[in-house]
């Protein structure tokens, strides 16, 4: 699907989807619980229907209603299907597989596109000292584990991705031992914490020992729960953007106390200049002068595109750090912003070992320009190109998806043409 976006200014008031990241976290918890839970504002991109069907493959009962999902748990998976298929979710994949490890028949974890070239062999050997086996394709997808774990002492490596560690901090409080899983260069802490806060909603809590050991008692049972997904602050950053760059914009349905990582855009927003005024539950960004900027990105790699964005609007030349976490994405996101922005008229210098320098200046539009199957790229594109010279046109536009499926109908509705 291609979408062409027009320059133009923007100005008015969107909500954002809701946060994946959370409703990914709460289904798989939902499903280990005995009884009857009720979701609310589940949102309804690609990410989060496919752990709703895992969640289904696992044995729970899942009703939709409107924007909200009704899930009736166990908290021992029984898989109705030798297959689960997670999408394209990265999330959903390291989180599953220790939760499909509980159970005591093998289950295959496949799934499509970007997906099967991500790396999974993180998993491998701690999954296999808790009691699980576990098999890979050369350390991708598919997978196939069987359990049951039982809980003990491991240690992970979380350089690659916290994925992992969210998945395993699910999965053995239900386990009859006591476990203490070590983390080696834990990256993306924020999104431990919103593990963690999932956790402790529906009645079950881990020790955090300075990200380093996580200390689980085991024996604890997930208890049903109504619980509210919060808005996707990784969703509203590159909108947030477009409003420092071309016009004002108003985002609701934002925390102001979330635990997410990528509630970090404002910091950027702010180092740049940007005009901000936040509320309870909403963020307006109006346009103003934006000078170059500092950014370390290691702990919420999903801002880049974004920030990349907002980088080529400033004035002078700009540092993101971080970039040793964008090579295992939906795409090689470092090498593709270097590849769309040079192409856009906009020079980064990627020759750093864990750094982009983006040098900011006008747009140059005219173009069709891939999205690389990747959403995120979608989106940055799609905000560069309201302040191009003309329109630009993004291919593989569908893969917004993903996350945020409405968004280029909540960009149409803000544009004022020029």
């Amino acid at each position: 699907m291609q979408k062409t976006v027009s320059p133009s200014s923007i100005s008015g008031t969107v909500t954002a989807p809701s946060s994946k990241s959370y409703a990914q976290r709460a289904i798989a918890v939902a499903a280990l619980a005995d009884g009857e839970s009720i979701l609310r504002n589940i949102g309804d991109c690609n990410d989060t229907k496919a752990a709703l069907s895992v969640a289904e493959s696992l044995g729970a009962t899942v009703t939709m209603s409107g924007g909200d999902v009704t899930i009736t748990g166990h908290s021992t998976p029984s898989p109705a299907s030798d297959t689960l298929s997670i999408g394209e979710s990265g999330l959903s994949t390291r989180l599953f597989t220790p939760i499909a490890a509980l159970a005591s028949r093998p289950v295959t974890i496949t799934g499509h596109g970007s997906i099967m070239s991500r790396p999974v062999e993180m998993m491998e050997a701690p999954l296999r000292a808790l009691g699980a086996n576990i098999d890979t394709c050369d350390g991708h997808l598919p997978l196939t584990v069987c359990g049951p774990v039982k809980g003990g002492e491991v240690t992970v490596d979380g350089s690659v991705s916290s994925q992992f560690l969210s998945g395993l901090l699910t999965a053995l409080p239900l386990v009859a031992a006591d476990s203490v899983v070590t983390v080696d260069n834990l990256t993306s802490r924020p999104y431990i914490d919103m593990t963690c806060d999932v956790l402790q909603s529906f009645g079950v809590r881990v020790e955090n020992e300075n990200y380093r050991r996580f200390i689980i008692k085991g024996g604890q049972r997930y208890k049903p729960q109504c619980y509210n997904v919060e808005g996707d602050w990784s969703g509203a950053s590159c909108l947030l953007v477009a409003g420092a760059l071309s016009g004002n914009v108003t985002v609701g349905n934002l925390h102001g106390r979330s635990l997410q990582a990528d509630k970090a855009i404002l910091e950027a927003l702010d180092y740049a200049g940007a005009r901000i005024s936040i509320e309870w539950d909403q963020v307006t960004v109006e346009r103003s002068p934006v000078n170059c900027f500092s950014f370390d990105a290691t702990h919420c790699p999903d801002l880049f595109p974004a920030l990349v964005a907002l980088a080529a609007g400033c004035d002078g030349e700009s540092t993101l750090l971080g970039t040793g976490r964008l090579t295992h994405k939906e795409s090689d996101r470092a090498k593709v912003l270097i590849d769309l922005y040079a192409a856009m008229g906009i020079y980064i210098d990627g020759s750093y070992d864990d750094a982009l320098i983006v040098r900011g200046g006008p747009i140059k539009g005219g173009l069709t320009l891939s999205s690389h199957g990747d959403h995120r790229m979608a989106m940055s594109i799609a905000v560069s190109a309201l302040r191009a010279d003309s329109p630009i046109t993004i291919d593989g536009a569908e893969a917004v998806e993903k996350s945020y499926p409405s968004f280029f109908e909540d960009l149409t509705a803000l544009q004022c043409r020029k």
